[in-house]
């Protein structure tokens, strides 16, 4: 039997450390070995016990979550950090920009602890984002990628793909390469997406011009301040789609937070739709339902990028797209924080290529430039 995944919360109340670490132990696969009320605390304990991941609050006294993480980086290489806090602007600010410092993923506290007690979903989304953070970091996550491997034709590409639990040998199979100009590009990501975005977006320069649509599971304080993030870092406007707008060349769309985003055919041309339709994958905004509506729109003229993300959102959209003659990329699994949703259409054969987060800018710049010319 595989040991228990071995975690860490991290919160200066007491009442809200037992919560989580009930919620957490509830699940036979975890063990919550230290629960502390600081950074400094959670330093000392790593210094005697062996986490994988770390349960982070931000405001703490003594030393809190922001001063704590780098050091827990560096004391620990390779430890998983969820960022917890509750859903307000700056705090949600905070939770980006420990993003980018390296923690893995954030999670939403509810405002009060009746309110974490009585909510399923954040009891649910604790527990799987620890488990499948954990068993990221026992796969050996973040080591250097192979990147020549995932250009290969099918039939000469045999890499093993790994998992948690239990381990399965595959190789994956790849579509025929892309030959036709996209004329959008539409990406799907999850846990570890802002950070995946903020590196392809942020290289792919001035030679791309196609709109670019984005769905990324965040909750609304969230996409706000990443459209915002998205639109410095590539230097490509970026906003939170609005229902009804045209969508436009050398522009970014991001699906706010409880919206799904699908576009339809306008009077003029293809616009944007939000809907409140029932969650998809557990998700609202989903993958699917943008992927569905796009396929049927732009056919094989759609390019599709599937980055980092836990479960498997996408997928279905990823095989209708496919289906309608578009295609398909995949983040490779050793430079996801996750491989789940990318894993989910590499290992169903729907991609044209798998890729190291670094390359795929380059790929669909090139991409662009060749069936341009």
């Amino acid at each position: 039997m595989t040991d228990p995944y071995r975690a860490m919360v991290v919160d200066d109340s007491a009442v809200i450390r037992g919560l989580l670490a009930r919620f957490l132990e509830a699940d036979p696969d975890i063990s919550v070995v230290a629960s502390v009320s600081n950074g400094q605390m959670a330093l000392d304990r790593l210094n005697r016990t062996d986490v994988e991941v770390v349960v982070l609050d931000i405001e703490m006294p003594i030393m809190d979550g922001m001063t704590a993480l780098p050091l827990i980086l560096k004391k620990s290489p390779g430890i998983q950090v969820i960022m917890a806090s509750t859903l307000t602007r700056k705090n949600a600010e905070v939770s980006l920009r420990a993003l980018s410092l390296g923690a893995a993923d954030y999670l939403p506290k509810p405002s009060s602890t009746r309110e974490i007690h009585s909510t399923d979903t954040f009891k649910a989304e604790l527990t799987e984002k620890v488990k499948a953070l954990a068993g990221a970091k026992r796969n050996g996550r973040g080591h250097a990628a192979k990147p020549a491997s995932a250009r290969l034709p099918a039939k000469e590409r045999a890499a093993p793909i790994k998992f948690a639990r239990p381990v399965v040998q595959k190789p994956i199979s790849l579509r025929q390469q892309i030959v036709r100009r996209p004329s959008l590009i539409a990406i799907g990501s999850s846990t570890g997406g802002p950070q995946a975005l903020f590196k392809v977006l942020g290289n792919l320069g001035g030679l791309v011009s196609q709109p670019i649509l984005i769905t990324q599971h965040m909750p609304a304080t969230f996409t706000a301040l990443l459209a915002e993030h998205i639109a410095r870092t590539s230097n490509i406007p970026c906003t939170e789609a609005k229902d009804g707008e045209a969508i436009r060349s050398g522009h970014i769309y991001l699906a706010p937070g409880d919206y799904h985003m699908i576009a339809e055919r306008g009077a003029s041309g293809n616009i944007l739709r939000l809907t409140q339709d029932e969650q998809e994958n557990y998700c609202r905004p989903a993958v699917d339902p943008m992927l569905r509506s796009l396929a049927s729109l732009y056919g094989p003229r759609l390019l599709v990028i599937i980055l980092t993300g836990m479960g498997s959102d996408g997928f279905k959209g990823a095989d209708t797209v496919v289906a309608r003659g578009g295609s398909v990329i995949a983040q490779d699994e050793e430079t996801s924080v996750v491989w789940g949703m990318p894993g989910a259409v590499a290992n169903a054969g729907i991609c044209s290529v798998v890729l190291p987060i670094t390359e795929i800018a380059p790929y669909v710049r090139e991409l662009v430039a060749r069936s341009a010319a």
